[in-house]
């Protein structure tokens, strides 16, 4: 059991590890993300190209492989033994992947997108409250940071709701923390006043 949860845990580290804002910008021809703006690897940095497309696509696969990995897990896993504990390293490898990738130098996101990957694997009704949070924070404040800052505090809580206390649930809590963590920049800004908010145009 231990050597399937290492298998599992080291494969969804590696799947983690694919940062979608490098792969997209070399195959449309962008800047490395790391190299301009916020010098983060995600979708938001990559918008500051102009190019919405490669934006959007960045979104999609950086959610699509925190989704992936737990969905892998949580169907096959099974099968060879892989338990709730089991599945809830997964969880954590997969998103220290996307915030420490090896293959980029650790240079990771900010997670944000590969968190709500891994909710909606875990169960579509928690991805889909807390899509819901970030929905609401984000229309009626229109800051992106704090949306994506009170979703994931708000996470946690939507799990044990909806499922009760499991390993799954500290998974969830641990991952929040490093999501909040890795927004320290943005949780500056914000109690400066200083972040900027969605629509606001770049000076």
């Amino acid at each position: 059991m231990q050597t399937t949860t290492a298998f599992f845990a080291l494969a969804a580290y590696l799947i983690g590890s694919i940062s979608f804002a490098v792969v997209v910008s070399k195959a449309m021809g962008l800047p490395d993300p790391h190299s301009y703006g916020s010098g983060n690897p995600g979708a938001t940095n990559v918008l500051r190209t102009g190019n919405r497309k490669a934006a959007v696509l960045t979104l999609l696969g950086d959610a699509f492989k925190g989704w992936l990995a737990v969905w892998l897990a949580s169907l096959f896993g099974p099968d060879y033994g892989l338990d709730q504990t089991g599945v809830a390293i997964v969880i954590v490898a997969v998103f220290l992947g996307h915030l420490f990738p090896i293959f980029h130098r650790f240079a990771g996101g900010k997670g944000v997108a590969t968190a709500a990957g891994i909710l909606f694997a875990v169960h579509p009704w928690l991805g889909l409250a807390t899509l819901a949070t970030w929905l609401i924070i984000a229309l009626f404040l229109r800051y992106s940071s704090l949306a994506a800052l009170v979703s994931a505090v708000f996470a946690p809580f939507f799990y044990v709701l909806l499922f009760g206390t499991t390993p799954i649930a500290l998974a969830i809590s641990v991952m929040a923390a490093l999501l909040v963590l890795r927004h320290r920049s943005n949780i500056t800004k914000l109690l400066a006043g200083t972040e900027s908010r969605i629509g606001d145009k770049k000076k």
